[in-house]
Order: C-alpha cells, then sequence, then structure tokens
C-alpha cells in the first residue's frame, strides 16, 4: 500500500524525491520488507530500489538489517522528521561555520583591497540602481545598515514593521550597539504594536499619522548616514517578486532631499499610544 498523492506531495515538501517518496511509504505499511518486495509494490525499478533505501536510510527515513536477503525497517514519522531536521541543522551550522571562517580569512581582506581599488574609479553617480523582488530590497538594506556608521533613519509603512522585526532586527540591534542613532516612522496600530514592541529597544519609534497640517508621503525609505537612500517603487499589494526599489549612494538626495523630509515628519510625530488608547471600534 502506499500513501494517497497528497501526502507523498508533502514529503516532497520535505526532500523526498519521487522514488523515495513511494518506497518510504509502502515501507510504512509493511514494517519490514525486502528491496524486491518494496520495488514491486511501487513500481520503482528493482536497480533503483536499493539505492533509494539507502538513501533513506542516510537520511533517517529507515534502518538496514543485516541478514540474507537484506532487510529494511521502517523508521516512525515522527521521528523521520526528527532525524532530518537535526540533519539540516547540522549541515546549517557546518555551511556558517565555514562562512564565519572565511570571513576572518586572509582572503577576504584581498576581497576588500579589491573592491576599495574599484571603488575609486567608480563615479558616485554610478552608485545607484534598481532592486526587483522583496528578498534582494531586505538583503540590500540589511547590508546598508551594517555599514551603518551614524545614523539610520527609515519611513516605513504598517507591514513594514513587521517587516523591520522579522528580518533586520539584529543587524539594527548591532548598529545601535555600535552607536548609531535608529529612528523609524511607521504606523503604529493594534495590529502591529507588538511588532512596536519587538524593535523599542534597538530604535526610537515614533506613530506616523495623517493630520491637517501634514500629509504623510505613501511608501518606504531609508537613509544611511545622511549619503545613502533606498526607496520603495512599488505599493505593498503587489507579489513580493514584483516588489522594486531604486538605491543611491547620492549624498546630495540623501542629505539635501530625503533627509529634511524624514526630519519634518519626525518633528511632527510623538511616541505611539499604548493599546488601550487606541480608538475602539463602535459596537
Amino acid at each position: 500500500m502506499v500513501a494517497s498523492q497528497e501526502t507523498l506531495d508533502k514529503l516532497e515538501d520535505i526532500g523526498l524525491n519521487m522514488y523515495e517518496r513511494k518506497i518510504y511509504s509502502a515501507l510504512l505499511g509493511r514494517g519490514v520488507s525486502t528491496a524486491g518486495e518494496l520495488s514491486e509494490m511501487t513500481n520503482v525499478p528493482r536497480s533503483r530500489a536499493y539505492d533509494v533505501l539507502e538513501s533513506l536510510a542516510e537520511k533517517g527515513f529507515a534502518v538496514i538489517k543485516s541478514s540474507k536477503p537484506m532487510e529494511y525497517v521502517s523508521i516512525p514519522p515522527q521521528q523521520a522528521i526528527e532525524n532530518i531536521k537535526k540533519q539540516h541543522r547540522q549541515e546549517l551550522q557546518e555551511k556558517i561555520d565555514r562562512l564565519d571562517s572565511f570571513k576572518d580569512s586572509e582572503a577576504v581582506d584581498e576581497l576588500e583591497s579589491l573592491y576599495d581599488q574599484g571603488l575609486e574609479l567608480v563615479d558616485p553617480a554610478d552608485m545607484s540602481g534598481s532592486l526587483k523582488g522583496s528578498r534582494q530590497i531586505q538583503q540590500h538594506q540589511g547590508t546598508m545598515f551594517q555599514e551603518a556608521q551614524n545614523s539610520i533613519r527609515i519611513l516605513t509603512s504598517e507591514e513594514g514593521l513587521q517587516d523591520l522585526r522579522d528580518n533586520h532586527m539584529d543587524t539594527l540591534q548591532e548598529a545601535k550597539d555600535a552607536g548609531v542613532n535608529v529612528q523609524i516612522l511607521a504606523p503604529v496600530t493594534s495590529e502591529n504594536f507588538d511588532h512596536y514592541e519587538g524593535l523599542k529597544d534597538v530604535a526610537e519609534v515614533r506613530h506616523l499619522e495623517n493630520d491637517d497640517e501634514l500629509e504623510v508621503p505613501e511608501g518606504r525609505f531609508s537613509i544611511v548616514d545622511d549619503d545613502a537612500v533606498t526607496m520603495s517603487m512599488t505599493h505593498e499589494e503587489v507579489h513580493s517578486t514584483q516588489d522594486s526599489a531604486f538605491w543611491t549612494e547620492s549624498d546630495h538626495l540623501a542629505e539635501n532631499t530625503m533627509a529634511p523630509v524624514f526630519k519634518t515628519l519626525w518633528n511632527k510625530s510623538n511616541a505611539p499610544e499604548k493599546p488601550e488608547d487606541f480608538d475602539q471600534p463602535e459596537p
């Protein structure tokens, strides 16, 4: 007996290929079986069944018995999931360790030197471009925040406050610890108050709200050290893959245009209200 197609699809989501999914589900139904028996049950070629079972054993989904003919024992699903989670954690830690080792190596010093040499040849006007997709935008912003020396100013949306908390908390904390002044302007409501609570220890956050004297501009932007700007070019309703932004290292745009806009909004904004002070919907 083989599991339903829906269940087989779920097994694909956790990293099992087509043959592995079929044989593992069949093995669960038998408890103990040979490669030949499983091949007949699943229509997986017998020559491939041995390799598939070997792979399942390496991933923690089966155990190989020392018997003739060779038999295989299924691992209960919950335990198998924990086995593969443990493997992924170990593999991830090994990759992180390699990256940390490389980061501290002389090779990176050499690459940094090459970068500095190349930067000297670049016209500041060329240090600009477009970013496509939420992931690329988040990575670029993270890099900007890491390079901040004096200030980080962020104007964002109600949903953007969550993005800052989910994707940039550690970087903003490091910036604050290094003496960088971090300021965030965003609408703070009952829906995103938890995200404000998570960010208020790494940045000064003020509530952004339209009033009779000041119309708040739509969009999101960040200014780092008054010499670099990242500006959203799309509405938040677009798919994450279609999100786009413009970035530039123009100190003229950052210091003379965007920074005054931010400062004006900042000076007219206040600390967020407490949850109990938010307007309650009428019954």
